[in-house]
């Protein structure tokens, strides 16, 4: 398994008024925006995202970690007897991810990008289980 990317997950109150903020002062670019959450870039793909509450998972992460085999990272966290506090999912947005708690009490946001799930009749379930 390999890190391919490690963006910064800040907790904001005023999600717009933040976008502006780190815009303005930053020059960042928005990237993604689900309403809850703003992930913004640079012209050299260097990342940070905004959110007030997520609003899949009962926790904020502190960090998002991005790897080329979620389901390995998954296994090691719970061989290694982390505490899972998001369980491996298939989000419909085209994450699939998991949250851990390190032993010093952060929430790591570990996913990679894949195909989006569909919902309704006939579609795969959006668990990744």
């Amino acid at each position: 398994m390999n890190v391919e990317r490690i963006v910064p997950d800040l907790t904001v109150s005023d999600l717009p008024r933040a976008v502006q903020e780190y815009t303005a002062i930053l020059g960042l670019e928005v990237v993604m925006d689900h309403g809850w959450i703003v992930t913004l870039a640079d012209a050299h793909g260097r990342q940070l995202s905004l959110l007030t509450r997520d609003a899949t998972a009962a926790v904020n992460p502190t960090v998002s970690v991005f790897v080329d085999d979620v389901v390995a990272a998954f296994e090691t966290a719970v061989a290694t007897g982390l505490e899972i506090v998001y369980p491996l999912t298939a989000e419909e947005w085209g994450v699939t991810r998991f949250f851990v708690r390190d032993r010093s009490g952060n929430v790591v946001n570990v996913g990679m990008h894949t195909v989006p799930q569909r919902s309704g009749p006939g579609t795969a379930s959006s668990n990744a289980r």
